[in-house]
């Protein structure tokens, strides 16, 4: 079977070339331009942990070696602290957030380089930009312009090429929304800020340059991202001014100018976009060329990188065994649902927090109820920031008896428990994502303390095992001592992509065949499955 093309090689289109190299699918990343590797420290993309911990995954090692997690949030109106949060390094622990991730974009580029460049299941194929896209029954066939003319085959497509997307524009899908929603200037600088590796918003700072609001963000090194918000419509903003508001900004939290050294300045105007469509029969969108976001600290490599995962086991599926239409509907459904919330999200905070009208009065008029909306943004929690649910999803098994309620509704993606492995060895279930597998997950309290060898001859586990070898799809049999709200015996159904598909009480083979099928979009004939499954077992 022809491999999977991928049109751009930003942080999206690596990131799924990665995820399906994980997963046992072959693909051709074609790269545009392939020696442009612009080093702009303004330039910078924030991770939160599910996104941090997929990128980490695939075996990037930017995240750890230039990458910063923030120690704190710190949120100041006027000269007053409306709120200071410490951050936490792992899985969330009575209620202290996850610290995010902030790296330079180049550097995550390039830790993605290398992993792709380490892995025989990626073709890269540099100077290749596409100008012609042809579908049939069996796959799609694109051309590449010169000077790297030539034809390429693949199973299917998709364009994570940007917001200008060559992708989108050959498939004719339309790309609505609003344009300068945000404008922001921008600098990097290295200095010594009061509040070390903290990240800090502060609204209305008292000093006559620092507009609406200014937030730093830490990296390593003393470096840090500075960012003032700017009117939507307004003068260009000079060198000049833009260094007047560095000394002034930094003046204005040490109580003098301290010594810096300023490395990078820019100006960004956000926009809100999203694409009519992100599958059109084999070729699909992710990533910035399917939607545009980035208001209020939202971020919008978070829901490309989203885009990626959900869309690698899918077409995983479909390439070791074929697929449905459902499961790579699904897709669409799932991924432009969420970011569509996210969108509807940001859109209606905006006149409330940028001082519009009309829906300022659907939330306290308090500058704490306002700040609250901004915490969410940048560190990615509740409508502006946390992970997705898939709770309506197409592939959402029918309501059965047998499902339990656990701390995780359905269609949410699971907590990162520790679990026991086939192999014995103990680790994090979001380690066992990604690989081409469901996940079926037993809750046995106690068994961290017993001999493996007795537990898994003991109890349930025996019939479990055989059902779970009986299933049509490859998946793996985790064992955890505790999984919230979860009581003894409970089985959970987690997708490849890590969102809870179903929990059972107990083990229920006829339940769990049937969930199985929902998930990935209905039971497959026996003339569409292939023996590439055993590839990925």
């Amino acid at each position: 079977m022809d491999p999977v093309i991928v049109v751009g090689a930003g942080p999206v289109g690596l990131v799924l070339s990665l995820a399906l190299a994980a997963q046992g699918v072959p693909s051709v990343l074609l790269d545009e331009d392939p020696e442009r590797e612009e080093i702009r420290p303004a330039r910078t993309v924030v991770l939160r942990e599910d996104t941090a911990d997929l990128v980490e995954r695939l075996g990037c090692k930017s995240l750890q070696d230039e990458g910063l997690r923030w120690s704190g949030w710190r949120s100041l109106r006027r000269g007053q602290v409306m709120r200071q949060l410490a951050l936490g390094t792992g899985s969330p622990d009575g209620g202290m957030p996850v610290a995010p991730v902030h790296v330079p974009q180049h550097a995550l580029v390039r830790g993605l380089r290398a992993a792709v460049a380490a892995h025989e299941l990626v073709r890269t194929a540099g100077a290749s930009r596409i100008d012609t896209l042809e579908q049939d029954r069996d796959g799609v066939t694109v051309h590449t312009r010169e000077p790297g003319s030539t034809w390429w085959r693949g199973s299917y497509l998709v364009g994570c090429d940007g917001a200008r997307s060559t992708v989108r524009k050959l498939l004719e899908i339309r790309f609505p929304g609003r344009t300068a929603v945000e404008r922001q200037a921008v600098a990097a600088l290295r200095t010594e800020l009061p509040w070390p590796g903290e990240a800090v918003l502060h609204r209305s700072p008292p000093w006559r340059t620092g507009g609406a609001e200014v937030t730093a963000r830490p990296l390593p090194d003393g470096v840090w991202r500075l960012d003032w918000l700017l009117p939507p419509r307004g003068e260009l903003v000079t060198p000049d001014a833009l260094v007047t508001r560095v000394r002034d900004t930094l003046a204005g939290w040490c109580g003098e100018t301290p010594p810096y050294e300023l490395l990078d300045t820019g100006v960004h105007t956000l926009h809100h976009r999203l694409a009519l469509r992100w599958r059109v029969k084999r070729a699909f969108l992710a990533g910035d060329a399917a939607h545009l976001l980035g208001a209020l600290g939202t971020q919008g490599l978070d829901e490309g990188l989203r885009d990626a995962e959900n869309l690698a086991w899918k077409l995983a599926v479909a390439w070791h065994q074929g697929a449905s239409d459902a499961l790579l509907d699904s897709y669409q459904s799932e991924r432009r649902a969420a970011v569509a919330a996210r969108l509807r999200a940001a859109d209606q905070s905006l006149p409330i927090l940028r001082g519009g009208g009309g829906l300022r009065t659907l939330v306290p008029g308090s500058a704490r109820g306002h700040d609250t909306l901004l915490t969410d943004g940048h560190l990615g929690c509740g409508p502006l920031g946390a992970p997705p649910s898939y709770s309506h999803s197409p592939l959402a098994p029918p309501r059965a008896e047998a499902h339990v309620p656990v701390g995780t509704p359905p269609g949410a993606p699971v907590a990162d428990v520790r679990v026991t492995a086939p192999d014995g060895t103990r680790v994090r279930l979001r380690e066992r994502l990604g690989q081409g597998r469901f996940l079926v997950v037993l809750v046995a309290p106690g068994t961290g303390v017993w001999d493996r060898r007795h537990w898994m001859r003991a109890g349930v586990m025996p019939r479990l095992v055989e059902t779970v070898d009986g299933l049509p799809v490859p998946a793996e049999v985790l064992v955890a001592e505790e999984y919230p709200a979860a009581s003894a015996h409970t089985v959970l159904l987690v997708r490849p992509d890590g969102h809870l598909v179903a929990a059972f009480g107990g083990v229920r083979p006829a339940e769990l065949l049937a969930a199985v099928d929902a998930a990935r979009g209905g039971p497959l004939t026996p003339s569409v499955r292939s023996d590439r499954t055993a590839d990925i077992n």
